[in-house]
């Protein structure tokens, strides 16, 4: 059976045949459509009923839809689960398409592929997050990534090589990468174990001779030398990210700042396990509860929320860049009234970064521009409040803020103050700016009184005092008056002004040029005021986008400032220090804290238990070999001195008393454990990837912390692992590191090491339990505390028991013959476990059994006074 396709079917199939991979939102009146197997992926995922509409080839159509006007909602959900979306529009309306044939489709085409790293809507994006894009290039061997937040136009790229690549894409998180269209799987599976999606782009976009034209063409310019030089594969990866971009947006590309290069030399190199451990930017889960940006995050605004996050994940190792920051924070922190008008001032600051953004992709509205009005407003204030005396990196924060009086003063003028979200909507433009609009407005909105005011008008022009204007769906507006008196108004001179329409049996109708002209007016009035608006926000637009740049520095100023106030701010309320920074290898901290224990701990009422720490070795290796039980708090110490390393030269002051610190280069950081079964490794596999790699990249002025080395294998062979890891970072590396372990056994490369001291948490034992003290002091544990920490944990009593028996004839066995553990256990007794009873329960004092029955809640004063003396009685009868 021969089956016709219908031509709004073959239209959809034709624009489907251009976006395979993506799912095709496909516009018709107030929905987006969806057909086939876009259909049926797109209702599993958000959660909508499935339907059909006609058959294609024999077979149902299937078809879901969601409305236009919610559908941000549901873009959100398909992205988040990993879908793409092409929005195809309706370009023209349904008239115009009638008038090439009563059976013409209206003309569709996509106007924009919706991806993960694309995304500009508030609704799709985290204020406080960027939304990277990035793009990965390589030429002849030398490669860069280029990166893109088009939510704020900030571009970025960085020469590096492929082993760098994924420690820097972790340090960014983006949330969709390129990849040329050659690069291979076994890339792509790193892009997607980082959380990113990859994007396979033909070889033809990374041409970096295109690239560069691109650019240029771009910014419009002749030459790149204005913004710096780029490599050939710099070039390659920004020119790939502009060409999607351009692939994308459909040719509307954003606004896009000139590409700034960032040289991996100047930032403290943090690979993707070591950010992972320390919690940086999100936890274990997942989330950004339990980090140290949720712990320290004191910024009011969504700009200086994305800096902090920033600085963060990328602290400096220029000297003068970590004081200019550090002194800036010491300022607002002794400028107590300043710094809160500051923080005051800000909080009404919206995001003009992204507002700009969105106006340039024609994506904004009447509130954008009001949120870069209200901005700006609020930056004039905040550049007022900057005294003099404020130091380098405030000052020139400041001065961003000013130079935009021209574009404030329009936008003051023209906008009101709470303007709608889109121009559709009308109504933004304020009362007495423009008197066309106004006439507009009141014919639309006071159409009745005006015609009021007429009639009184004419009744008195006429003397005609019954004299009526009135309406109908025939006639329109007409003048109406009874036939006794309508033969004065037939008659001159008032023929001349009232034109007869229509006689009826007892009315007369007339209407006059003014009357006409007045209903034309009325019934255009809504429409000619929309366009009217729309003209003048065209102009706004316009008038905004070529003030761009110096509003983007306002925005960056006050992102600067929000971020020191807020550095000060929480070096204020948590009693944080100002770090001495010098380029050394210095490594002392007096009462150093955790932020983000000391934060969960306060709020159960327990104070943290601060500890000093000081690796020296202006020279060689600088090493804490750190003992002691489970649970005391060595993981806690390894991981706070790592944090007040990268707060320190993050540009923040550190939860410590003091804190002397030479440039750290590195940060690596190997804690707990971990498996990744998807790639075939199992916990040990995984500790021994993550230790390589510190062992092959850690110079003399990174800072490692380890913590359980060889754990994850048989006890002599991670104690041999966990030995000669020692020796390498002390012999080789010669680093700052902190090593914390349970090989007792590994204390004596104290006395055969000159950078290795040997440190503990210390612990009491108390009737058979024992009791962290959380304290850090020289010297090496004397024991683990293995089977205590377990009766802890709620072991069975029984197991608890079997399990001293053990290790005491383990440890008297090899302290009396120097057997191997493996003798030993020969020697136990089979089904000791079974055998050994429980420990007999100790009979109740006198003491104990009179306390059993006291109820504190229930004794008066007196019984209370009582019972004291009866116990002091029974006491000294013990």
């Amino acid at each position: 059976m021969n089956e016709t396709v219908t031509p709004m079917m073959a239209q959809y199939l034709d624009i489907k045949a251009q976006y395979p991979d993506a799912l095709l939102f496909y516009r018709m009146g107030d929905f987006y459509e969806l057909f086939f197997d876009d259909a049926v992926a797109a209702a599993a995922a958000l959660d909508i009923a499935l339907t059909k509409r006609g058959k294609h080839l024999g077979n149902d159509i299937s078809m879901c839809g969601v409305p236009y006007h919610a559908a941000e909602g549901y873009l959100l959900t398909l992205i988040r689960k990993g879908f793409r979306v092409a929005i195809a529009e309706q370009l023209e309306n349904p008239a115009e398409a009638k008038k090439r044939g009563a059976k013409s489709v209206v003309r569709r085409d996509v106007v924009r592929l919706v991806t993960p790293g694309t995304l500009t809507e508030d609704s799709l994006l985290q204020a406080r997050h960027h939304n990277y894009l990035a793009a990965w290039a390589e030429v002849r061997d030398a490669g860069a990534l280029a990166w893109v937040d088009i939510s704020t136009g900030e571009v970025r790229v960085m020469p590096l090589s492929r082993a760098r690549l994924m420690p820097e894409l972790a340090r960014l998180a983006p949330r969709e990468v390129i990849l040329p269209d050659t690069a291979g799987p076994e890339l792509a599976a790193l892009v997607t174990d980082l959380g990113a999606a990859p994007t396979p782009l033909s070889r033809a976009s990374f041409d970096s001779t295109s690239a560069e034209k691109r650019l240029c063409g771009l910014y419009a310019v002749t030459t790149l030398d204005g913004f710096g030089t780029f490599s050939r594969a710099e070039l390659s990866a920004l020119g790939a990210m502009v060409d999607y971009l351009d692939i994308t947006q459909r040719g509307n590309l954003p606004l896009l700042r000139p590409p700034v290069r960032e040289a991996a030399e100047q930032l403290v190199q943090i690979d993707a396990a070591t950010r992972r451990n320390l919690e940086l930017t999100s936890s274990m889960t997942g989330g950004r509860d339990g980090s140290l940006l949720a712990a320290i995050d004191r910024t009011v605004t969504a700009a200086g929320a994305r800096l902090l996050e920033r600085r963060l994940s990328s602290p400096s190792r220029q000297l003068d860049v970590i004081r200019d920051r550090h002194a800036g924070v010491q300022f607002l922190q002794e400028q107590s009234r300043l710094r809160d008008d500051l923080r005051e001032a800000l909080r009404r600051v919206p995001d003009m970064d992204r507002a700009l953004s969105r106006l340039a992709l024609d994506r904004g509205g009447p509130r954008d521009m009001a949120a870069i009005r209200n901005g700006l407003a609020a930056a004039e204030q905040i550049a007022q409040m900057m005294t003099p005396d404020a130091p380098g990196l405030l000052q020139t924060a400041a001065a961003q803020l000013t130079g935009n009086d021209a574009l404030l003063a329009v936008l003051e003028t023209v906008l009101i103050a709470e303007p709608p979200m889109l121009a559709r909507d009308g109504g933004f433009i304020a009362e007495g700016h423009d008197p066309e609009l106004d006439d507009a407005r009141r014919l639309r909105d006071e159409g009745r009184g005006v015609i009021a005011a007429m009639q009184a008008d004419y009744a008195a022009k006429a003397g005609v005092s019954s004299l009526k204007i009135k309406h109908n769906n025939v006639l329109g507006y007409f003048i109406e008056t009874t036939a006794t008196h309508a033969e004065r108004m037939l008659a001159p001179p008032l023929s001349e002004t009232f034109i007869h329409r229509q006689t009826t049996a007892n009315q007369v109708r007339f209407t006059t040029v003014e009357l006409s002209d007045l209903e034309t007016r009325i019934l255009n009035a809504g429409g000619r005021a929309l366009e009217i608006e729309k003209r003048h926000y065209d102009a706004l637009k316009a008038h905004i986008m070529e003030h761009s740049g110096p509003v983007g520095q306002a925005a960056r100023g006050l992102a600067e400032i929000d971020l020191a106030a807020a550095f000060a701010d929480l070096a204020v309320q948590e009693d944080w220090c100002a770090p001495v920074m010098e380029d050394s290898r210095a490594f002392e901290v007096t009462a150093g804290r955790h932020p983000v224990v000391e934060r969960a701990l306060r709020r159960d009422g327990v104070p943290f238990v601060a500890n000093d720490c000081t690796l020296t070795g202006a020279t060689g290796a600088a090493i804490w070999l750190l003992t002691g039980p489970n649970m005391a708090g060595k993981s806690t110490f390894l991981r706070q001195n790592a944090l007040i390393a990268i707060l320190a030269q993050a540009g923040s002051y550190v939860p410590a008393t003091a804190a002397h610190i030479g440039i750290v280069s590195q940060v690596f950081s190997r804690v707990g454990a971990s498996d990744d079964l998807a790639r075939g490794r199992s916990t040990f596999m995984v500790e021994m990837v993550e230790t390589a790699a510190i062992l092959n990249q850690a110079d003399d002025r990174a800072l490692v912390i380890l913590d359980e080395i060889g754990r994850g294998t048989a006890t002599y062979d991670g104690l041999s692992i966990a030995w000669a890891v020692m020796e390498h970072l002390h012999d080789v590396n010669r680093c700052r590191a902190l090593f914390a372990t349970h090989y007792h056994e590994m204390t004596a490369l104290a006395g055969r090491l000159d950078g290795v001291e040997n440190a503990t948490v210390s612990v009491r034992e108390w009737d058979g339990d024992v009791i962290f003290l959380h304290e850090v002091k020289r010297g090496a544990a004397d024991r683990s505390y293995g089977v205590q920490v377990a009766k802890l944990a709620g072991l069975p009593d029984v197991v608890v028991t079997r399990a001293r028996a053990v290790l005491d004839a383990l440890e008297s066995g090899e302290r009396d013959s120097g057997a191997r553990p493996k003798a030993l256990i020969d020697d136990l007794p089979l089904f000791s476990a079974v055998q050994t009873p429980p420990p007999a329960k100790a009979t109740p004092s006198k003491l104990d059994a009179r306390m059993s029955g006291v109820l504190p809640d229930d004794l008066t004063p007196k019984q209370a006074l009582a019972l004291i003396y009866e116990l002091k009685e029974l006491t000294a009868k013990s």
